[in-house]
């Protein structure tokens, strides 16, 4: 059976990939991690990432269009599948649960519609 709970980094960049859009892809995606946390992170571990989120059923994956500045080289663009999603909204879920159980703490919040 696949591994459906995600792990904190690749939580981050699944929501990575939904934020950029049409604009997720591996260096994209890099740029935007590094930005948003205030944190380094190395190519490789974003596609390893990446690799391991589509082969849980969580990304999928097209060729873009060849471009100019890319010497004529296309980019893998990622997209979320329904499952990546429930996925996301599960994780959501489950840590709103438990932060709603810390004493003195708690948010108050709701969801999980």
């Amino acid at each position: 059976m696949k591994e459906t709970r995600l792990g904190d980094f690749e939580e981050t960049i699944l929501l990575l990939v939904g934020i950029l859009d049409k604009e997720a892809y591996a260096f994209r995606i890099a740029e935007e991690f590094e930005t948003q946390t205030e944190r380094p992170v190395s190519i490789g571990a974003v596609h390893s990432t990446l690799s391991r989120l589509a082969d849980k059923g969580f990304l999928t994956s097209e060729m873009g269009e060849p471009s100019s500045e890319r010497g004529g080289r296309r980019k893998r663009i990622y997209a979320i599948t329904a499952s990546g999603k429930q996925a996301l909204l599960d994780s959501r879920d489950f840590k709103v649960s438990l932060w709603n159980q810390y004493p003195g703490l708690s948010l108050g919040l709701k969801f999980g519609f």
